[in-house]
């Protein structure tokens, strides 16, 4: 089955969803209980100063260790906490050497990738393990908590995964406003409030709610994960038709030599990566091509001296007018769809004759009110990891559909 005329095909379109609803459904609803519980494990690390160390080694993995890390540094809920996260991709050493040097008794280690990825992701599972951490995997890789989706899907495999750590930085904040539940922290979080207790229960927080938080907490899992499902449906039935399109333009960009930029800020930089990931490093055993796409948000050095001497704003516009070429494709991706960076990107492509394509949010923001992008894709939430979760699949199917444009 192929997209013809841009127009993607019902019955793939129902094929893909289905796929993910199947996967879900057999990965979420039995492990939510699990989940829940591993939300309780971390929250508890955290009271005590522990911290999450994210690793990965390959290239697709390690915008998940990206991602994970901004997530929990840079919470996107008002009112919710920073919590200490690192992401080690071996940029200074091997993984299991760089997280040997930097783990602690009380850190939480969640390894990203395949077993195939090499033994040193393997190798810093066990260390870690040794050493008292808490270890987390999506694939068998010998951790303590091993959460693999059950698909051989690659793209399922990482979308699966990324709503899990989603949820587990979601739910984890539910036991900081029950801190009587932390056990091990280094605070005296309980207070005996005596006679006043019947006026002001919530001062005296006892370790008996435990399984009652857990209940909430197991049943906010299943909730997530349906409404994740509903949202790719629904950025598939409202924007198919820009997926599509967008699909044919890379198509032609690449039968002309032209290339994929892609770029986004915070948890859809991470995005970009992982776009980048997927074209220039195809899965194995598809058959696919390698394309050329450059990650407009890998370069820290040009990042920080556009930011610092011009401003943010400019940070990926300087890059398009380096690198874009007439013919280009743009992906740019915003959970609000209004970035100022974002917006000044997606002007000076269209002032260099590239094509553009958006991945918002939202009602799609400034991107979509003014037509800032040539094919837009809406993702109709206000709930940014729901919105990031449906944006994966919506690039997922875009480097699928590039492909099945030849088949």
């Amino acid at each position: 089955m192929s997209a013809t005329g841009a127009v993607v095909d019902e019955r793939l379109r129902d094929q893909w969803l289905q796929a993910r609803r199947d996967v879900g459904g057999a990965f979420f609803a039995p492990r939510a209980e699990e989940i829940a519980r591993l939300c309780h494990r971390m929250a508890e690390r955290f009271a005590r100063g522990g911290r999450l160390l994210a690793v990965g080694v390959s290239p697709a993995a390690r915008s998940d260790v990206r991602h994970v890390a901004v997530e929990f540094v840079h919470p996107v809920i008002v009112g919710k906490r920073a919590l200490p996260a690192l992401g080690l991709v071996g940029e200074s050493a091997p993984v299991d050497v760089e997280l040997e040097l930097a783990a602690e008794p009380d850190d939480i280690v969640m390894a990203f990738g395949e077993p195939g990825d090499g033994a040193a992701l393997a190798g810093a599972v066990a260390g870690a393990r040794r050493r008292g951490c808490l270890t987390i995997a999506f694939s068998a890789l010998g951790a303590d908590w091993e959460l693999e989706p059950p698909t051989s899907d690659p793209f399922i495999r990482q979308e699966i995964a990324e709503t899990t750590y989603h949820v587990l930085w979601e739910l984890v904040h539910v036991f900081f406003e029950h801190r009587g539940l932390l056990g091990g922290r280094t605070e005296h979080r309980v207070h005996d409030v005596g006679a006043s207790s019947f006026l002001y229960p919530f001062l005296g927080e006892r370790e008996h709610d435990l399984d009652a938080i857990l209940a909430d907490v197991q049943r906010s899992v299943v909730m997530k994960a349906d409404d994740v499902q509903d949202l790719r449906s629904a950025t598939l039935f409202g924007s198919g038709e820009a997926l599509a399109r967008g699909a044919e333009m890379l198509r032609r960009a690449f039968e002309r030599s032209g290339r994929l930029l892609a770029l986004g800020n915070g948890g859809s930089a991470t995005d970009a990566m992982d776009v980048v990931a997927d074209f220039a490093s195809p899965p194995a055993g598809r058959g696919w091509t390698a394309r050329p796409a450059l990650d407009l948000t890998a370069d820290t050095a040009i990042i920080t001296a556009v930011a610092n001497d011009i401003g943010t704003d400019a940070i990926f516009a300087r890059q398009v007018i380096a690198y874009g070429r007439p013919g280009d494709v743009l992906l740019s991706l915003s959970t609000s769809g209004n970035s100022l960076s974002v917006l000044a990107a997606l002007a000076e492509a269209r002032r260099r004759d590239l094509v553009t394509v958006a991945l918002v949010g939202y009602d799609g923001g400034r991107v979509a009110a003014e037509g800032l992008a040539d094919h837009i894709v809406i993702s109709p939430s206000q709930y940014i990891p729901r919105i990031q979760e449906a944006h994966a699949t919506a690039y997922h199917l875009l480097r699928e559909l590039t492909e099945l444009e030849h088949g």
